[in-house]
């Protein structure tokens, strides 16, 4: 993992080298071609421009690619999606520098502008290109000779199995998967991976042999038809693992065009990427969920200096509880909220708020009432532990409770929690396991219709149940 990062690092180094010497030969080109008119040769550097723009120009390039998710799984790129990817963002970039540094230079007719950006695009996209290829080309002959692979887990052991691991196999080093054995089905016709692969356990073990082996990062399921049965059961079990499932599909899923392919030369695949979101949606997402929590903070500052005084002067406890939540992938993390109950309001174990709580406090009452006793979590999204939206954190003991009656619950770990969420405007507060299991269809159609502008939906549904004071 180290590796890869430092790998990640060569790949901004080349970009950023790559920007620099596109603005120099740009203004060289502006100088000498465009404004040779005006300006003595011998001195190209007369303004200060130069040095402005090879401070900020690289510096917005290096942003240009950040938020298109460039600088992730590198070794699992392909080149030639990443040479049109470059020349998409060359173009956007380019156009943005364009109306931002050169606009505003002296010209002698309007084409020498369409010089200029056609100039700019075309160094940049040829510098990026090439160093891109190049250290993608070395990283690619570090798979291949097998210096670099991705651990790979098999859950199957029929005969179908057994042909993907063959075929994958003659094919590694394209690839980089690095078996390290297999889960065993429980019986559905003869083992033959037995004598190619190790046995890590049967099916019932697989969580156990995930958190035994935490470098795992991609799974094969390739289960026979007779199994297809066990299919969700599986899925479910690992949707709130951080890895890539590659499902075997069977002829009718090839015929519903169900089936993802990343290579001309690789094994057809239903692919379950670990994250729901792209990357330029995931880091957009967060670099909003950043910004919107500070200026919430800062508008709502009097605000909770307020309330933190009444909730002080109820009975001279803690203004902030914090409490254990289930994260992103089952982490644990403590999420803050303004203490909205006596103290000591759970000695007798965890429990489910209810319709005129005993439990809840008078200024707790109304704080709940308009979400106020929320605001704290907005340091939980600066921590990156949880999102504006998402589906809403829960307990460890009431989350084990859930899974027993809806398995299918494992797939909101698949994302950050949220302060808000569709469950939370559409249902609202669950007293009970069973409302919570009822809630749930909300948040997992959230989950599969993941946007920016349903996040910006859900905050405006929430914004009306705050002054409508429909919470609780």
């Amino acid at each position: 993992m180290k590796k890869r990062k430092k790998r990640t690092l060569v790949y901004v180094v080349g970009d950023y080298l790559a920007a620099t010497i596109t603005w120099y030969f740009v203004f060289l080109f502006r100088k000498i071609v465009i404004e040779s008119y005006r300006f003595d040769l011998s001195i190209p550097f007369h303004d200060n421009n130069f040095f402005e723009g090879i401070v900020l120009v690289p510096a917005l390039w290096l942003f240009f690619h950040y938020i298109t998710g460039t600088y992730t799984d590198l070794y699992k790129k392909s080149r030639l999606q990443e040479l049109s990817k470059t020349f998409v963002v060359s173009f956007i970039g380019s156009i943005i520098i364009f109306f931002l540094l050169l606009l505003n230079d002296y010209v002698r007719k309007y084409s020498d502008y369409y010089l200029t950006f056609g100039f700019l695009l075309f160094i940049q996209f040829l510098f990026t290109a090439f160093e891109r290829l190049t250290i993608l080309y070395i990283l690619k002959r570090n798979i291949y000779s097998g210096r670099v692979g991705f651990i790979t887990l098999i859950i199957g052991s029929n005969q179908r199995a057994d042909e993907v691991y063959k075929e994958m196999k003659r094919k590694e080093k394209f690839f980089g998967f690095h078996f390290m054995g297999y889960i065993e089905l429980n019986g559905g016709g003869e083992n033959t991976l037995t004598t190619e692969l190790k046995e890590l356990g049967k099916l019932e073990s697989l969580e156990k042999i995930l958190d035994g082996n935490p470098g795992i990062e991609e799974i094969i399921i390739a289960i026979e038809s007779s199994e297809h049965h066990l299919l969700n059961q599986i899925i479910n079990r690992l949707a709130d693992r951080n890895v890539t499932i590659k499902i075997v599909p069977d002829m009718y899923d090839i015929l519903s065009r169900t089936v993802h392919m990343n290579h001309a030369i690789g094994e057809a695949f239903i692919e379950i990427p670990p994250l729901m979101l792209s990357e330029w949606e995931r880091i957009t997402k967060r670099w909003f969920d950043v910004i919107a929590s500070i200026i919430a903070i800062i508008i709502t500052l009097p605000v909770t200096l307020y309330i933190a005084l009444r909730i002080w002067l109820t009975d001279r406890g803690a203004v902030f509880y914090t409490q254990e939540r289930l994260g992103q992938y089952g982490k644990p993390f403590r999420m803050i909220k303004f203490r909205s109950m006596y103290k000591n309001a759970e000695a007798s174990g965890p429990q489910l708020t209810s319709e005129n709580d005993a439990r809840i406090t008078p200024i707790g009452q109304k704080i709940r009432k308009y979400r106020i006793d929320e605001l704290p979590q907005f340091v939980n999204v600066i921590l990156g532990q949880m999102s504006i939206v998402g589906p809403r954190a829960e307990r460890k003991f009431f989350a084990d409770r859930i899974v027993k009656s809806a398995p299918h619950y494992r797939i909101v770990f698949k994302v950050k929690p949220g302060i808000t969420s569709l469950g939370m405007v559409k249902f609202g507060y669950a007293s009970t396991v069973e409302e919570m299991v009822k809630r749930l269809k909300y948040d997992i159609v959230y989950i599969e219709n993941m946007s920016m502008m349903m996040d910006l939906k859900i905050m405006i549904y929430t914004a009306l149940t705050i002054l409508h004071g429909r919470g609780k």
